[in-house]
């Protein structure tokens, strides 16, 4: 009887843990939603895993890293960002695919800004927990290799270490957005992490 009461109070003590876990991780997502309103993540995918696909990759992230970062140069918030990378979808994809094709490639390539979901992810500097950001997606070919991700607006991904939070600020997030990412915010990684168990919960919900 003392056994199965026992049993029963550890039981309640771990539901009860995951429910604050789960409550914890629900108001950690609204703080995430608030910060993907603010940015566009650029997400270049390989064609496969192979060596020669992955340096692709890289040769097609770097010109359309150059190119998004100066269209985007001009824009004040992110309202602007989205509208210039919309008129400009069709001008990088032709640059990813000249990229390419001078590589001696015929894969094809896509560009696409949609929404996107998106792991934990540590900067030099800053982190950005999982969800859903937009996206400029490049894929090259089958996209079925490993991919490569960061910040074009604000232009995080250009910026030097010493000048990201300035960069960030002048882009439109708030303090407490760069506190989050920083660390600097009290509860930083149990944020993420009950995030993180948040996302894994709603991904279950969608499959039941």
């Amino acid at each position: 009887m003392k056994r199965n009461l026992k049993l029963k109070k550890i039981e309640i003590a771990l539901l009860v843990g995951l429910v604050a876990a789960l409550l914890w991780g629900a108001w950690s997502a609204s703080q995430q939603e608030a910060l993907s309103r603010k940015m566009i993540r650029l997400h270049v995918i390989a064609n496969s895993n192979t060596q020669e696909d992955q340096a692709l990759k890289l040769q097609v992230r770097d010109e359309i890293l150059t190119q998004a970062t100066a269209i985007l140069e001009a824009s004040a918030d992110m309202v602007e960002a989205q509208e210039v990378l919309y008129a400009s979808l069709g001008e990088l994809q032709q640059t990813a695919e000249a990229e390419v094709r001078a590589a001696g490639y015929d894969y094809r390539v896509s560009a696409r800004l949609e929404k996107t979901e998106f792991p934990l992810k540590t900067y030099d500097g800053f982190a950005l927990p999982s969800g859903q950001y937009l996206a400029l997606r490049i894929v090259i070919g089958d996209g079925a290799g490993e991919n490569w991700w960061c910040v074009v607006f604000p232009p995080l991904c250009t910026a030097a270490a010493t000048e990201w939070e300035e960069t960030a600020a002048d882009g439109g997030l708030a303090e407490e957005d760069i506190s989050l990412i920083t660390g600097e915010t009290e509860g930083y990684v149990l944020k993420f992490r009950s995030l993180e168990l948040w996302e894994r919960f709603r991904q279950w919900l969608k499959k039941i």
